[in-house]
This record gives C-alpha cells, sequence and structure tokens, in this order.
C-alpha cells in the first residue's frame, strides 16, 4: 500500500470511527458504569472483533479478485453506492439517545471484553460496510496479506484509541451528543455520502 493511500485509509478511519455506532455506544455506558481504566477491557474486545470482520472481509474480496480481474472495479463502484445509501440512512435516522446499562452488569474483565467482541461481530451491516469500505484501498497489485495486517491494524489501533478516549469523557461526552441530536446525525451521514462518491474515483 502507497503512502498516500494509508494517509487516505487513516483520515477515513479516524472518521469512522467518530461516527456513532455499538461499540461506541458501548465504550461509553461502560466508560460511565465502571470507569474508563474497566472499559479498556470492553475497548479491546471490540478492536480484536473489528479485525476478525476486516479479515472476513478480505477472504471475500480475495476470491473476488482471483475469479475476476474486474472484480476490485466492480467492487470499489458498489461499494461506493452502498456508502452513499448509509450516508443517506443516517442523515435521516433520529436523534441520538444514550441508555446507560444496568448497574449490575458484570464487571470482570473477560465478560467485559467478551460484550465488546460481541457488539463488534454481531452487526451484519459492519461485515457489508468493510465489503465496501476496503477495496476503495486495495492496490491489487500488491500482496492481498499484507494489506490487510495494515488494514486491519490501522484501524484496531484507531477505533482503540477513540473508543478508550469515549470512555474517559463518558459522562462529559454523552449529554453533548444528545444536544446535538440530529445535526451529528447528519453530519455523519454527510461524511459517508461524500466518501462514497468520492474514493471510488481515486487510484
Amino acid at each position: 500500500m502507497a503512502l498516500h493511500t494509508w494517509t487516505l485509509y487513516l483520515i477515513a478511519a479516524i472518521g469512522l470511527s467518530l461516527t456513532p455506532g455499538p461499540n461506541s455506544l458501548l465504550a461509553l455506558t461502560h466508560g460511565a458504569l465502571h470507569g474508563h481504566r474497566r472499559t479498556l477491557f470492553t475497548v479491546s474486545g471490540g478492536s480484536v472483533g473489528f479485525v476478525t470482520l476486516i479479515g472476513l472481509s478480505m477472504l471475500g474480496i480475495g476470491a473476488l479478485l482471483q475469479a475476476s480481474a474486474h472484480a476490485l472495479l466492480v467492487l470499489k463502484w458498489a461499494g461506493g453506492a452502498y456508502l452513499i445509501w448509509l450516508g443517506i440512512q443516517l442523515w435521516r435516522a433520529p436523534p441520538l439517545r444514550l441508555v446507560a446499562a444496568s448497574s449490575d452488569l458484570e464487571t470482570r474483565g473477560a465478560s467485559l471484553f467478551w460484550q465488546g467482541f460481541a457488539a463488534a461481530v454481531s452487526n451484519p451491516k459492519a461485515l457489508l460496510f468493510y465489503g465496501a469500505f476496503l477495496p476503495q484501498f486495495i492496490d491489487p497489485a500488491r500482496p492481498l496479506a499484507l494489506q490487510f495486517v495494515l488494514m486491519a491494524g490501522t484501524f484496531a489501533v484507531v477505533e482503540f484509541i477513540v473508543e478508550a478516549v469515549l470512555a474517559r469523557l463518558a459522562h462529559q461526552v454523552r449529554p453533548g451528543l444528545e444536544r446535538l441530536g440530529r445535526r451529528f446525525n447528519r453530519a455523519c451521514g454527510g461524511m459517508f455520502a461524500l466518501m462514497g462518491a468520492a474514493l471510488p474515483w481515486t487510484k
């Protein structure tokens, strides 16, 4: 992966990690309930779950690339259309509401880890999303396995940092996101739509 491609991927990964999702909400609620240090178990589980989904997506992408030389081009345009659709759905979504989990939630580190992992891998839309997002940055002339390691590692680190910060700032961030309401959803939805329109044209 060329440096400029990785830089673009890094910027996109940061933006994606800042959008609302099951794991970011879980990091917020666990941060409020258990403190930011114990929530690192939750965040770690989520990061491992995302790497698992990226791996599954890359296996499917690799199989398509072996089957057809034009598969990557098709994936890029189909993925761009899917990202635009996601942006529209997020734009139209109701205001964000963060509800704290029950205070008797199991607080053992292993339990928190598996809750984070399950929140990541149990969302089928995430697998579809990675299938749409990752092909935009793949160079078919370079080894796919090495690109997987770089892309999965980059996303996992970015996601870990963002969720750890959310957990640490849980009490301050939650009311702010709720006050932003639809404006936050529309900002994130607009980013998805712009990304979907622009990325298929990148080389």
